[in-house]
């Protein structure tokens, strides 16, 4: 898998997944409308994989749905006003438009209203309908020599391309890699290619990557968990332009009665070429590959007891009535020799929250984590 260490990361997208919490839950989840499997010339796992680092695109314009069902216990209730529960189930649709990396655009659509994110060379906008309101960022030198513009908080990846550069950026000798049908995506012939999990504590059985047999784009990205021949995650392209689009699509024209806010952007620190390390410190992984456990702390007193003091105001987009008191009492209570706590689980992660305020999760089973709250 050398390939993948190598491989320059295709970003053409602005990076939106933090955008995809605002928007409503949708119709139930569902595999995206089967068409007959394409004849295509026999392709290997690892030419697809070069397909994937050798791949250049110069525009695309289209129709990306998102649709994530995860099995989760009804949080709705348990949290009300948090955009992460929104997140989490339901379909959500986006427009993209892509003209090389200083331009792009993504257009989050809801019955309710809209949220844009736009890249023109230096400038970044987000804009939201309901609130008629609109942040400006002036980016860096460094992010306006044709880089990406940064991304926000992630959630869920929001186009297939950025799903595929997590899970191929993440292989190792844990994961098997293999080639699955061909596929028939926006109407466009593809190669599917399969990750599939060698440890079987793993919650997910396989990632299905459909890639464009032409321009070698991912248009679908598939995520099955043990026991289900159903997506329990899936972002595809269900419409695809490979034309460039018209300049006009990447200049924000504020409309009446905006307000806007601006923003300054970050200074680069440190040497030249110097990537600042993004992980917390307080937060350590156990295991590795497909089962690695991360193992953090709560803020504050014990999860089991009450705090002594007045609890912190909640956390911005966690909505006013955020009660962690209610949201834990509502987790089934889980006991064993490393201890006792709250169990979260789902199709593809379980979450683990010891009565002494550590946090355990990962996409593993309850056991995995019981495992590693021992240690």
């Amino acid at each position: 898998m050398s390939v993948l260490r190598s491989r320059p990361v295709l970003r053409w997208l602005v990076p939106a997944t933090a955008a995809v919490a605002v928007i409503g839950g949708g119709a139930a989840i569902g595999t995206f409308a089967a068409e007959a499997e394409p004849s295509l010339p026999p392709r290997t796992a690892a030419q697809l994989l070069v397909d994937l680092q050798t791949s250049r695109l110069e525009g695309l314009s289209g129709t990306v749905v998102q649709r994530a069902d995860l099995g989760l216990p009804p949080l709705v209730g348990l949290v009300p006003g948090n955009e992460l529960t929104t997140l989490l189930t339901g379909t959500h649709t986006l427009r993209v438009w892509y003209s090389g990396p200083d331009q792009q655009r993504v257009a989050l659509m809801d019955t309710l209203g809209e949220q844009d994110i736009i890249r023109n060379g230096r400038d970044l906008w987000t804009w939201q309908s309901r609130s008629n309101t609109a942040t400006h960022r002036t980016l860096g030198g460094d992010a306006g020599a044709g880089k990406p513009a940064p991304e926000p908080a992630a959630s869920l990846p929001a186009t297939p391309q950025q799903a595929a550069d997590l899970a191929l950026d993440a292989i190792d000798p844990s994961t098997e890699v293999s080639v699955g049908r061909s596929a028939t995506v926006a109407g466009r012939d593809a190669y599917e290619l399969v990750l599939q999990p060698r440890d079987k504590d793993s919650l997910v059985h396989q990632l299905r990557i459909a890639i464009d047999a032409e321009q070698h784009v991912p248009l679908r990205f598939e995520v099955l968990a043990k026991g289900s021949d159903r997506p329990a995650f899936e972002v595809a392209f269900t419409q695809v332009d490979y034309r460039r689009p018209d300049a006009d699509q990447f200049r924000f024209n504020p409309p009446p009665g905006v307000t806007v806010d601006e923003e300054k952007a970050e200074r680069p620190t440190g040497k030249p070429g110097h990537v600042k390390p993004t992980g917390d410190p307080q937060v350590r992984a156990v295991g590795d590959g497909w089962t690695t456990v991360l193992v953090g702390r709560l803020d504050g007193a014990d999860v089991g007891r009450k705090p002594a003091t007045k609890p912190a105001a909640p956390p911005a987009g966690a909505g006013p009535d955020l009660d962690m008191s209610k949201l834990l009492g509502g987790l089934p209570a889980v006991s064993g020799d490393w201890g006792s706590g709250r169990l979260l689980t789902s199709k593809l992660f379980s979450v683990l929250l010891t009565d002494d305020g550590r946090v355990l999760a990962g996409a593993v089973t309850p056991e995995r984590l019981y495992q590693a709250a021992r240690g």
